[in-house]
């Protein structure tokens, strides 16, 4: 609880005791007068303020504008009624503005709820990068580092700026990005990001970006901006305030002038007081605080929500479209699979594995090509390259040298035709490395892109939330895409595809209306398609600059399950934005006729305004607490 909020709590407290003393001490006239206006001005002045300040500014139709004239209205009739010698009600003036202030208390603090879950991000903001100098560590701001400068994070210490682990090894918690308590292990050569925190083990880093291109800089300023943008619910609201309300205040005084003034023309009874009282009941229960104040707050409270899931959402407008969300396209590289070549297996070898294995690292030893990569890790010695003599790398076939004193030719079944071998077909989908040793086949290596632990499940967690189509767009071959869309359970897959081609399906698909289409991607080459989505899906962790910033919503650890989470978390939001429109506006309208005829007191109007008002803050705090993680 903030100091800002236990002060006005400490007011309403005493507000209210000072109207249960006062109830009991037998005071009349301008006495009793004075002592319930010590409790008024007590909880009331702030609103007072704001009128008068509403009313200089041109202005003046808001819900304090309301409320001061309602209670103002309410303690002028009960001292008419005390100068003709009846006992003036001054306690439904101080009630109205104390219970105003209670939904208003009850508004602050669950808008501080929310905040902390958001603001909770700010944390992992890094207060120094250290620094090897003349053999000792020295603490420097995160922004004078350059690109390829070697920090040194100590266990307990926040990962200042994005790079590669030089030395060194350590679990990380990245549960401020991510949503995720496990800790992840990381070694030399491995990626790290900002923001995480080491927990056990001294990393020397490489640097690889700026820290005002680092992870954490850039979760920050999505952080700062997310509840800047409104959303149509919103934009709803706010306008609808602006009509509504000098639309009321105009009804209140026409119900005080017409009825008394029909009534003596018709020679009645006027009664100015009655219809006045009525009409200031009129004025309170029509204040629009319950849609102003719990709309925006059961947005802000979705956005906090999935924070806390490790999902960014960079605007209300976003959690809205993301609710109507019934298509979701997939890129498959580095979104639902990890975008690593590594070897998938070893088929009709004619010698061991391992030898095979090895011929084919060391021939390909001195290519800088991804797929020598991949059988350089997977076979996870040294290479003696003194061992291997003649290397002749031949463009989109392979490679041939002498490893070992033996004739090897490692490439795809075009160089196995060019050397007179004949190369047995692979059933597996991937990369195949044929491999000959002295003028015989000796089998051949599957390379493949490894599929993500969770992309399955994340593509029956959709279906399960009733996300109608799964799609994949793939610049990948028909077979390759076709056997991931099929392992995975995709409904289509359109393969071979360039970025304009991605583009133009995504259209095609927003053409239909059949609900929101999001895209999700994580590569440069995805932007146009996530900027063109009616949602922009991007991989936080490992995904391109250009893909956060051309994406709606960024999934902080590159995890897919994460998607029908967010729906999820989405939907909510958006049922209890519904539900708090329709019960507010239920409400008031029937308290407003009730009183218009009579039947209804201020205390209906407490009820129809702050109560209201505090049910509709309570059921919008439910937002804040959806599951991290709905499957």
């Amino acid at each position: 609880m903030t100091k800002k909020q236990k002060k006005n709590l400490i007011r309403i407290i005493v507000s209210f005791i000072m109207l249960v003393v006062l109830h009991f001490i037998p005071v009349t006239g301008p006495v009793r007068f004075c002592l319930y206006m010590i409790p008024y001005l007590v909880v009331g002045y702030d609103i007072l303020k704001k009128a008068v300040k509403g009313v200089i500014n041109r202005q003046p139709f808001d819900e304090c504008f309301l409320m001061v004239v309602a209670t103002i209205g309410a303690i002028i009739l009960a001292l008419y009624k005390e100068a003709h010698g009846e006992a003036g009600d001054y306690v439904e003036a101080v009630a109205v503005m104390l219970f105003y202030q209670v939904g208003e208390w009850f508004q602050s603090y669950a808008v501080g709820r929310s905040r902390k879950n958001i603001a909770a991000l700010m944390d992992i903001r890094p207060d120094y990068a250290n620094i090897e100098q003349d053999g000792k560590l020295v603490k420097v701001d995160p922004d004078e580092v350059a690109i390829g400068s070697v920090i040194v994070v100590n266990p307990g210490e926040k990962v200042p700026i994005d790079g590669i682990v030089l030395e060194g090894e350590s679990s990380l918690d990245t549960s401020a990005l991510t949503g995720e308590s496990v800790p992840r292990t990381v070694r030399a050569g491995d990626e790290i990001i900002s923001g995480s925190i080491s927990l056990n083990g001294v990393l020397k880093i490489t640097t690889s970006k700026e820290f005002g291109e680092s992870t954490v800089s850039k979760i920050l300023d999505l952080v700062s901006n997310a509840s800047s943008r409104k959303s149509r619910s919103e934009d709803f609201i706010t306008k609808f305030a602006r009509v509504y309300t000098p639309a009321v205040v105009f009804s209140a005084i026409a119900l005080a002038l017409i009825p008394p003034i029909v009534r003596l023309v018709m020679g009645i009874a006027p009664l100015w007081g009655t219809w006045a009282y009525r009409a200031l009941t009129f004025l309170v229960i029509s204040c629009p605080c319950a849609l102003v104040v719990s709309i925006p707050l059961s947005f802000f409270a979705g956005l906090g929500g999935a924070s806390r899931a490790g999902v960014l959402v960079k605007g209300s407008n976003y959690l809205e479209a993301l609710a109507k969300v019934r298509t979701v396209m997939f890129d498959k590289t580095g979104t639902l699979t990890q975008g690593v070549f590594e070897v998938a297996g070893i088929h009709h070898a004619t010698i061991n594995e391992d030898e095979l294995l090895k011929y084919a690292a060391f021939a390909e030893s001195a290519s800088s090509h991804p797929i020598a990569h991949s059988l350089i890790k997977a076979y996870g010695l040294e290479i003696d390259r003194s061992k291997v003599s003649d290397i002749k790398e031949i463009s989109g076939r392979g490679v041939r040298a002498v490893v070992f004193g033996k004739n090897v030719a490692a490439g795809n079944d075009k160089l196995m035709a060019d050397i007179g071998i004949d190369a047995i077909s692979c059933h597996g989908v991937g990369t195949v490395v044929h491999v000959a040793i002295d003028g015989k086949y000796a089998g051949h290596i599957l390379i493949a892109d490894v599929v993500k632990v969770h992309s399955a499940e994340a593509i029956k967690s959709l279906h399960r939330v009733g996300i109608k189509r799964t799609v994949m767009l793939t610049g990948d071959s028909k077979r390759v895409g076709e056997a991931v869309a099929g392992e995975l359970g995709i409904s289509e897959a359109y393969t071979e595809l360039l970025p304009a081609d991605k583009v133009a399906k995504v259209e095609s698909e927003i053409a239909k209306k059949n609900g929101n289409v999001a895209f999700v991607g994580d590569g440069i080459n995805d932007a146009p398609v996530l900027s063109r989505a009616d949602v922009g899906i991007a991989m936080g962790a490992m995904g391109s600059d250009a893909a956060i910033e051309a994406a709606d919503v960024v999934l902080m650890d590159d995890d897919p399950l994460k998607i029908a989470g967010a729906i999820r978390i989405a939907r909510k939001s958006m049922g209890i934005v519904y539900e708090n429109i329709y019960f507010a506006i239920g409400i008031k309208l029937l308290c407003l006729v009730i009183s218009a005829v009579g039947i209804g007191n201020m205390w209906l109007a407490i009820f129809a305004d702050t109560g209201v008002l505090i049910i509709c803050v309570i059921n919008a705090i439910r937002a804040l607490f959806i599951n991290k993680r709905q499957n």
